[in-house]
């Protein structure tokens, strides 16, 4: 062997790693389809504007068409006539699409329905495999791995704005199973996407049945069993107040806990980690078990927690104590979209923050017995924990794909 062909294989072995004895090292530029455009980008910027779009014809693959492993999601889409004139930067059924600038690492392949063609966008780049020594599905799995990942963003170029071109993807390499165990590698990761897709298709129905229960049983469209009494108008500052008592924290164990804006999960009510504000001194907001903490600061970002014990937050967090309302009830109140669009009439440009007082005044019908507003808000929270045991199973099937992937894509466990 030459000394340029060892040292590009050598350079393939450090990017792939350690691999059985009876796989192979390829370059993309050995398994692509030997027919024109096998590899190939998107149109010239020129060649493809807005205006080339139609309501309907051949769709467009763009970023926001590769979340997914298969191509999938709102498509724009370009005429037939216009598809004759790019037809060089076409994909069809089993290729794989590549991000070349923009969220780099996005892979994903090309479906066999419901369309015949796609076009690639300029900031995308398709690669068609010759399936007589690559089985396709394979050949996505692995560049959606940690090790072909990290090929695609170790060999980006970061000048200006990171982005990679065709003559790097054909340099990327692969590790090469014989067929059969390519194929049985390849099922054992689908099974476990669908497993993963079929969670989050599962989450995202869950979360849309909570939003209408949210919005049916917070305007009494809908009554739970046994109770029929009467619903009040009331203004947001009748049910509820700031907890305006701020501490030192330094020393303080009650700022062991400590909750800052960040730490807050956008419109999950979720806290991602505790803080400790006890080892430095700083002034916090303190809460009470029971009140309910919603983020002031950019409100549209739709922070909010339900306290269940004592501790402090951040200034930019409000510390809401219920008056005369079950403070479940009131948890809810402050994820409902009315409430959020008035807590959206801020004050402030670049950090705009919801204004007390305008929220003092913002009127609400609630149940006049506490008893029903406990209710209500016991069954909305049963519905968030529930929807928050089938994501931690989602986060439990992601990590053991996770594992299949470095275990299976590098030999150390075999399927054949």
């Amino acid at each position: 062997m030459n000394q340029p062909a060892v040292r590009a294989n050598l350079i393939r072995r450090a990017c792939v790693g350690t691999i059985p004895d009876d796989w192979k090292i390829v370059s993309v530029a050995e398994i692509m389809d030997r027919k024109p455009n096998a590899i190939v980008g998107g149109p010239f910027g020129s060649d493809l504007v807005s205006t080339d779009y139609v309501p309907a014809g051949i769709p467009v693959i763009r970023g926001a068409n590769m979340l997914a492993s298969n191509v999938s999601g709102d498509f724009v889409f370009i005429s037939e006539e216009k598809g004759k004139s790019l037809s060089a930067n076409m994909a069809g059924p089993g290729d794989v699409v590549f991000t070349q600038r923009g969220t780099l690492g996005q892979v994903a392949i090309v479906p066999d329905g419901p369309f015949e063609k796609y076009l690639i966008s300029q900031s995308q780049m398709k690669l068609s495999a010759n399936s007589d020594v690559i089985h396709k599905p394979y050949l996505l799995h692995y560049f959606a791995s940690f090790a072909g990942q990290k090929q695609i963003l170790d060999s980006a170029i970061q000048t200006g704005v990171p982005h990679t071109n065709l003559s790097i993807l054909r340099n990327y390499a692969i590790p090469l199973p014989p067929t059969a165990e390519q194929e049985a590698i390849a099922e054992a990761l689908s099974d476990a996407d669908a497993l993963i897709e079929g969670l989050e298709r599962l989450i995202a129905k869950k979360r849309l049945i909570k939003q209408g229960a949210m919005q049916d049983l917070l305007t009494a469209k809908r009554r739970l069993p046994g109770f029929t009494g009467g619903w009040s108008s009331k203004k947001f500052g009748e049910i509820a107040r700031i907890r305006n008592q701020k501490i030192q924290t330094f020393g303080d164990s009650r700022a062991e806990k400590c909750i800052e804006l960040e730490q807050v999960e956008s419109e999950t009510g979720r806290l991602s980690h505790w803080s400790s504000a006890a080892d430095r001194t700083t002034s916090k907001y303190l809460f009470q078990p029971g009140d309910v903490l919603f983020g002031r600061l950019r409100p549209y970002l739709r922070k909010y927690f339900l306290a269940r014990t004592e501790g402090v937050c951040s200034t930019e967090i409000w510390p809401l104590c219920s008056i005369g309302v079950a403070s479940n009830f009131l948890y809810h109140i402050v994820q409902s979209e009315p409430f959020v669009v008035a807590a959206c009439e801020s004050y402030g440009t670049h950090m705009p923050r919801a204004d007390w007082g305008k929220l003092l005044t913002f009127e609400l019908n609630i149940p006049d017995d506490i008893e029903e507003q406990d209710a209500i808000g016991s069954v909305l929270l049963d519905m968030d924990a529930e929807i928050q045991a089938f994501e931690t199973r989602l986060e439990k099937a992601r990590q053991v794909k996770e594992g299949m992937m470095q275990n299976l894509l590098t030999g150390r466990i075999r399927l054949v």
